[in-house]
């Protein structure tokens, strides 16, 4: 049986990772929201309102990774254009993917949507820790 003391050890040490989870929750829901809105209501094309809707997501991510989790304020910038490069390589990942499901494979849009964004976050979240907010090694 785990202890209270192991779990709070366990969590403390995936801290960064729960937290990104979060917010990487409610950067994707507010990402498919917009994507389910330009689909459904607006009638705009998936791959056009894909667009759109990774680059909410991103800013959202970006805004909270660095007030809430990373806590890392400086060269906001930098840190920011870098942020944006990952999200855009997300972004074309996400559209590559998205072709290849539902033209290709005949998978539905949503579904495939949900499921590119599993795959482009955990990508995402290795490649912001290890560079967007990595902190100088004393």
């Amino acid at each position: 049986m785990i202890s209270t003391d192991n779990l709070k050890l366990l969590f403390i040490r995936c801290r960064p990772l729960i937290i990104y989870g979060i917010i990487g929750i409610i950067s994707a829901g507010l990402d498919f929201l917009i994507f389910l809105t330009l689909t459904s209501y607006l009638s705009l094309n998936y791959l056009v309102a894909n667009v759109i809707s990774v680059h909410c997501g991103i800013i959202c991510s970006f805004i909270l990774n660095r007030q809430f989790n990373f806590k890392i304020k400086d060269k906001t910038v930098k840190r920011f254009i870098t942020f944006y490069g990952i999200g855009l390589l997300g972004l074309t990942l996400s559209f590559c993917f998205l072709y290849l499901l539902v033209d290709i494979a005949d998978i539905n849009k949503v579904t495939s949507k949900l499921l590119t964004i599993v795959i482009v976050a955990l990508l995402q979240f290795i490649l912001n820790k290890t560079i967007t907010f990595k902190t100088k090694s004393v």
